[in-house]
């Protein structure tokens, strides 16, 4: 078996925010930020892409942390998978999030994968995109001219692409803190456990306590080449008591709605989004039962 090597690159390995913002602005498209590395080592290796300079953020300090303030959930770009997957608030207050991790890849990759990268190199198939769409979550760049706020239905451009300009790095990740009776769920179906996701499904709720659904998320991972934000399914949802009518309702428009796209060596596309139609209808049973009290 041959071994396939990365072309040559130069790397630096920043210690402050500034001078890797500075690294970028000089080098600007030739250049490549490296978080985690699990999914860029591998296109560096396959010379997918062959970026000529390499930028380490990994010696920067404070951008790793999972913190509730102001509203939101913030998490820091280099928050590494499994940092989610063991933090009590994340596994207690936000199982949508939660799920989504805790199936992505094997042991390995979580302990080095970040969230920062995950959602910056926007595969088809990652886990992340998806549920960021179902949390309206947001996302603020950085760049030597300040920072912004981009929100998820903006973010996601096109497979392996996002918002972020050249000068920019992605710096932390908000999402909107669940009000009381709030309820998510992830599932996606793979070929192997951990693999990237053939369809996911993934749902967030919240509900008044006469049982009216006050708020809906609803993304969509796999089915194309961009993540999708059901927005016609979650309008149904809200202002309507959960049925099961309903519920097949949301299904049938998630289905309508998809375009997946043909694969050589994948399933049929109609396949894809009969899948989609179904597992919205579990993910949207599971997340209301767990609005409800329930696990």
């Amino acid at each position: 078996m041959s071994l396939v090597y990365p072309a040559p690159f130069e790397y630096f390995a920043p210690t402050s925010l500034k001078e890797a913002l500075e690294l970028l602005s000089k080098y600007g498209d030739e250049a490549k930020i490296l978080a985690g590395g699990q999914s860029l080592i591998i296109s560096m290796k396959l010379r997918i892409i062959s970026p000529k300079y390499i930028i380490d953020i990994n010696n920067i300090p404070n951008l790793s942390y999972i913190n509730e303030s102001e509203g939101y959930l913030r998490l820091g770009t280099l928050t590494r998978y499994s940092d989610l997957e063991y933090s009590d608030l994340i596994k207690s207050k936000y199982p949508l999030l939660y799920e989504s991790v805790k199936h992505l890849a094997d042991p390995i990759v979580r302990n080095w994968g970040t969230v920062g990268g995950n959602v910056c190199y926007n595969h088809p198939g990652n886990n992340l995109p998806a549920v960021m769409l179902a949390y309206n979550a947001e996302f603020v760049a950085t760049s030597l001219s300040g920072s912004r706020v981009i929100k998820a239905t903006d973010f996601f451009l096109g497979p392996f692409q996002t918002a972020l300009r050249q000068d920019e790095i992605l710096t932390e990740i908000r999402i909107p803190i669940p009000k009381p009776r709030n309820g998510g769920h992830y599932i996606k179906l793979e070929r192997r456990v951990g693999d990237f996701a053939i369809i996911s499904t993934a749902v967030n709720l919240s509900l008044d306590y006469d049982g009216t659904v006050r708020e809906a998320g609803i993304g969509i991972g796999g089915a194309s080449n961009n993540p999708v934000k059901v927005t016609k399914a979650e309008e149904l949802l809200v202002g309507n008591k959960i049925n099961d009518n309903l519920i097949k309702e949301v299904g049938k428009i998630v289905t309508d709605v998809i375009k997946p796209v043909e694969e050589p060596f994948g399933p049929p596309a109609d396949y894809k989004k009969a899948m989609a139609g179904v597992l919205t209808i579990r993910a949207i049973k599971q997340a209301i039962k767990r609005a409800l009290g329930g696990v």
